[in-house]
């Protein structure tokens, strides 16, 4: 913890080893963390100590922000403090900041501390991991063959090179959409599953180390407070 006090609006840092200092709010207590279930777990538990706590800015570094702030954003979810306001500040854009219409670097810094929060639909997958970007559902050598539905309307029964998932600002929430050398329409929902004798998800340009038989990203019971322009 930094020796800064929590400052105002009553916020805490969560930032990524390796982000760009800058980027950290001043006058802010703030804790670092790396993409691990145990450091970030760690981190947020001191957050949440702070009874007068109502806001936790994510810092994220260069590499892959979008999944650090999706780890620490499901740890919120876990947790059940999805009262808060979450602030996102991205080094660079990214897909993330494309589906929020966030700005990136310093201007996200002070979006950060001035702005204000707006509840959106939380998208998570079964494994309980928040997706911000983008997720692939696709085969582990080539295209899957197997049935994908946005709800209950069915979007590929065969082989797919794969599914392409991402959260909405508006209900429904979901979005899915076939990977083709053109690109297809997107289906929106409340759900997108997919299910095949063996795929591999992607969530915010991270690949699950395991095939698994079926994936489904879907909108939380509740919503998130995301600080946006």
């Amino acid at each position: 913890m930094s020796e800064d006090a929590v400052g105002p609006g009553h916020m805490q840092v969560i930032a990524e080893a390796g982000a760009d200092p800058e980027l950290i709010p001043a006058g802010v207590g703030h804790t670092e963390a790396v993409r691990e279930r145990s450091s970030i777990l760690a981190a947020l538990t001191g957050a949440l100590s702070d009874e007068s706590l109502t806001r936790i800015v994510v810092v994220a570094g260069p590499q892959l922000p979008d999944a650090f702030c999706a780890a620490v954003v499901g740890r919120i979810m876990l947790a059940e403090r999805l009262d808060l306001d979450i602030a996102l500040v991205l080094p660079h854009a990214t897909p993330a900041s494309k589906v929020y219409g966030l700005p990136t670097g310093a201007a996200a810094a002070a979006l950060a501390v001035e702005g204000a929060a707006a509840e959106l639909p939380l998208i998570r997958d079964d494994m309980a991991i928040v997706l911000l970007g983008q997720a692939r559902q696709r085969g582990v050598d080539g295209p899957f063959d197997g049935e994908s539905y946005v709800d209950s309307e069915l979007l590929i029964r065969g082989k797919a090179k794969a599914v392409v998932i991402e959260p909405t600002t508006t209900m429904p929430g979901v979005r899915a959409r076939l990977d083709k050398r053109f690109r297809a329409k997107w289906h929106l929902g409340r759900a997108a599953q997919t299910g095949a004798p063996a795929l591999i998800v992607e969530r915010d340009g991270i690949t699950a180390p395991r095939p698994t038989k079926r994936s489904t990203f879907y909108r939380h019971q509740h919503n998130w407070k995301l600080v946006r322009p």
